[in-house]
């Protein structure tokens, strides 16, 4: 059968687009119309229309349940009586002869190649779903296939055909015997690893940003009642960076860890209007991030400057943490953090001259450190105070705030006009909300303008620790 899904969908490179009408295939599993296709087909759409096959008008369909996480989606036709499709039993092994089934590329005619089963369980981690594992075939399959069956010689169903790769000619298959058990729960009117999303995985060149781009959300579903937004990027849940390698492994690892229905902390990205928010899953709805650039933007002298546009991730010399600076800080210094000449963390200085972000306060730039030893022997609190007898000798302090993200919780000591040069300083402290005695973090940042606090928070919003403390 062909499926048509009509509804707002946001693509990430081409961007809004209004009543769009993406077309997929899919396959009955039931007499009464229950019917089986990829989440990434229908789900967010308004209307679904079916044409079950030899049938010149289209049905209406409802949805039943969703699957991000393994892309599945069932759906209820209306009418019954449908012919409908068995599984396949036997053993799926490497050489057995399969078909695919379906409506490529949108075309109206029914379609069916030959192929063979190339590699019984491969990797089913794709930038829309996270599969344990998936059948490599050759039975041709383009756009349009998805969410069509891939049956045997007796016309079972071996798998769901759900993703291609037109350049190596690749051709993946959702194993039918273990989309099933998911099937029964979808079928049974409730989502599964699921959060109510269609959306893809998403990085940006030099790796600044990374998360899960919503193409268009379900009403009502967990992600719905947060206030997700087709166009929205999903950065981190829990304080995990997502996407990080491009494909849907951590997020949906977090859903089978957490469940879709436990209250589960998310970032976000509002791509048309930049803004970052926070909130909840199942719990406090999405609000707008605090934001250093809005809010300590008269304290610097410098203002009306460009925001950088270009930033880099970069990582200190033991791959233990990250942020992300402008571009145009070239000198990173990524070794160790030393106290009293002993290694007590990992670290990372950044500016555009480290020499002169180290002995003057004109120059923009950050320091970034995390202890696990510090952490055993002091709070945030504490160590903000230690940094305040250094400071507020040459700096005006203007006072003591709270910090807090989905990850992490602290305070932050803002200092202006160090040594009369018109900058603020922002030296922040903070802790993992999940572990609080894990570690301690550290920022040090000196801005001149706003467009170097615009810098900040992009700094707050990818620090993170991401590997083994030295």
């Amino acid at each position: 059968m062909q499926i048509e899904a009509q509804g707002t969908f946001i693509d990430p490179e081409v961007g809004l687009m209004l009543n769009v009408a993406g077309r997929g295939s899919g396959f009955i599993i039931d007499p009464s119309g229950i019917a089986v296709t990829n989440n990434h087909v229908v789900t967010g759409a308004a209307l679904i229309k079916v044409w079950v096959g030899g049938e010149s008008q289209p049905r209406n369909a409802r949805i039943l349940g969703v699957s991000e996480c393994w892309d599945l989606a069932v759906i209820d036709i209306e009418g019954d009586g449908f012919p409908y499709l068995d599984l396949h039993q036997g053993e799926i092994n490497p050489g057995l002869e399969v078909y695919a089934a379906g409506f490529p590329l949108g075309d109206p005619e029914y379609t069916l190649t030959k192929g063979i089963v190339s590699k019984a369980k491969a990797d089913g981690k794709t930038s829309w779903a996270s599969i344990p594992a998936v059948i490599e075939h050759d039975a041709r399959i383009r756009g349009g296939n998805s969410g069509g069956p891939l049956v045997d010689s007796q016309a079972r169903v071996v798998g769901i055909n759900y993703a291609g790769n037109n350049v190596y000619d690749m051709n993946f298959a959702i194993r039918a015997q273990d989309a099933m058990k998911v099937i029964e729960v979808l079928r049974s009117g409730k989502d599964f690893e699921s959060i109510g999303v269609n959306g893809q995985a998403v990085m940006s060149e030099d790796g600044s940003l990374s998360g899960i781009w919503v193409a268009s959300v379900q009403s009502g579903s967990p992600a719905g009642k947060a206030g997700i937004q087709g166009g929205d990027i999903i950065t981190r849940m829990e304080g995990l960076v997502l996407a990080t390698d491009g494909t849907m492994g951590d997020y949906c690892d977090i859903l089978r860890t957490r469940g879709s229905d436990s209250t589960i902390a998310i970032e976000v990205l509002r791509f048309d209007t930049q803004e970052y928010l926070s909130g909840e899953l199942n719990g406090q709805p999405l609000t707008t991030k605090f934001s250093f650039a809005e809010e300590l933007a008269s304290e610097v002298s410098g203002s009306g400057t460009a925001a950088p546009t270009d930033y880099v991730l970069v990582q200190d010399n033991f791959g233990a943490i990250q942020v992300a600076i402008p571009s145009s800080w070239t000198e990173v210094d990524g070794s160790p953090w030393v106290l009293d000449n002993t290694v007590i963390g990992a670290s990372i200085t950044a500016a555009a001259s480290l020499n002169n972000f180290a002995n003057y306060w004109d120059e923009p730039g950050i320091f970034f450190a995390v202890s696990d030893q510090v952490a055993q022997l002091a709070g945030y609190i504490q160590l903000l105070d230690a940094y305040r007898d250094s400071y507020q000798v040459s700096c005006k302090l203007q006072g003591r705030y709270k910090y807090e993200d989905s990850a992490y919780e602290g305070a932050y000591d803002l200092y202006i006009n160090c040594g009369g040069a018109g900058n603020a300083l922002v030296v922040l402290t903070a802790r993992p909300k999940q572990n609080k005695t894990a570690y301690l973090v550290t920022i040090l940042f000196n801005a001149m303008s706003d467009s170097d606090l615009d810098a900040l928070d992009q700094a707050l919003d990818t620090f993170d620790v991401v590997g083994a403390l030295p």
